[in-house]
């Protein structure tokens, strides 16, 4: 804590795959010094993130780590925010809080939630705004000697508009993926960057390995700096609109998709850059050729997509992680049903929550797709093509056993897609 008693918090921000939640492991596993709780915000209404977070480090849902999905904390979970950083405040010991926002949300107003007058500022103080930049999708998105500038109007702004949002208000940005950029790509990207925001300080990352200290402690946000920067302006302005008139309630209208009807003028990331997401789930196993060829022509539209996949012939749990063109797949273990009886028994009572099928136990496909004027409909007509067929399961998988492109030895990892 600091001088006044509040906690510190840190907020992550930066686009979809840039390497936040890899960061965020890293911190947990290396910041021996420091106790740390974390909330994790996810653009799906399943938190894959927060999920991978927990598996990864001694802290798990009902702990150290928090989760706000299926929806931005920027804008519409900003109420559900508030409540869980108070929580965690009361209900746990730590010394610095790390906050993890979706790729899709602005940092301001998440920043704004932590220094306004409310029970959150008399609690915690902001610490450091730090952004994660995917530097080659950086320097792809700016392509050339121009400034990048906001383009696009309210309506239909372009995602690289949100990059600018990200790194504008920024005390701090990790050139992350620095080993797929040349030296001088590099030095492009950090003059880029310091024209967006003169006095952020940039540090060079492979795989968001970087020193607990120079994040954490660092005492870099100054509120009276920030405000006359054109993002956190424009948040300011909005702020009274949008939080006074957003409705939070739970049992608010929905439309006729099932989505929260909202009722304020303020419009949050998902539809000013039309960003998106929808999830598939299934309690059938993909045949696992098949899935990997979905995989080899998903649309340049999808710009993220991650989760866990049922695979035909393969008892491992395996997750799948896709950032732009690049698609990677890990064994994250067995998959409980495929263990030993009393194994299996044991890892279910310590978990009571877990959702447990009577014919295949804990094995599910769930996965969330984000992207930008996506076929929903084509999108999951080609993943349901792809789980295996009747036929096939009335033969026991005959001809399908066997992982395919897939990982089938625990931690193993596979990259099924290169940019």
């Amino acid at each position: 804590m600091d001088e006044q008693g509040q906690i510190p918090v840190t907020i992550l921000s930066g686009s979809l795959g840039a390497g936040k939640t890899t960061l965020l492991n890293h911190l947990l596993t290396t910041a021996e010094d420091r106790s740390l709780a974390v909330l994790v915000n996810d653009m799906g209404e399943v938190n894959v993130d927060a999920e991978l977070i927990a598996e990864g480090s001694e802290l798990d849902l009902e702990d150290g780590v928090a989760e706000l999905s299926n929806g931005c904390i920027c804008c519409e979970l900003q109420d559900d925010l508030e409540t869980a950083v108070v929580r965690l405040a009361r209900d746990r010991d730590f010394d610095h809080l790390v906050v993890e926002s979706s790729g899709i949300s602005e940092p301001a107003p998440v920043a704004r939630l932590f220094t306004t007058e409310s029970r959150v500022a008399a609690l915690y103080a902001v610490d450091t705004l730090v952004t994660v930049l995917d530097t080659p999708a950086f320097l792809e998105s700016f392509a050339g000697d121009e400034v990048p500038e906001r383009r696009g109007t309210e309506d239909d702004r372009p995602l690289s508009d949100l990059l600018v949002e990200q790194v504008e208000v920024s005390n701090l940005v990790l050139l992350n993926k620095a080993d797929l950029c040349s030296e001088a790509e590099l030095e492009h990207a950090a003059d880029l960057v310091r024209a967006l925001q003169p006095d952020a300080e940039t540090i060079r990352t492979e795989f968001s390995a970087v020193d607990p200290g120079r994040l954490l402690g660092r005492e870099l946000f100054d509120p009276d700096r920030l405000v006359d920067l054109p993002g956190w302006k424009r948040a300011l302005e909005e702020g009274a609109t949008h939080r006074g008139n957003a409705s939070h309630d739970h049992g608010e209208p929905h439309d006729d998709d099932g989505e929260p009807a909202h009722g304020h003028d303020h419009r949050h990331p998902d539809e000013v850059y039309g960003v998106s997401s929808f999830v598939f789930r299934r309690r059938r196993p993909f045949h696992p050729e098949r899935f990997a060829a979905f995989l080899e022509t998903l649309p340049p539209e999808i710009v993220r997509s991650k989760g866990t996949t049922w695979l035909a012939g393969n008892e491992m749990r395996v997750t799948v992680a896709q950032a732009g063109p690049s698609i990677r797949a890990t064994a994250q273990g067995p998959w409980i049903a495929s263990l030993p009886a009393v194994e299996r028994d044991m890892l279910r009572s310590n978990r009571p929550n877990l959702e447990w099928h009577d014919d295949h136990g804990d094995r599910r496909t769930e996965l969330v797709f984000i992207g930008t004027d996506y076929d929903e409909a084509a999108l999951r007509d080609a993943l349901s093509e792809a789980l295996v067929t009747d036929e096939e399961w009335d033969r026991d998988l005959e001809g399908v056993e066997g992982e395919g492109p897939f990982p089938g030895v625990q931690g193993e990892e596979v990259v099924l897609r290169e940019p």
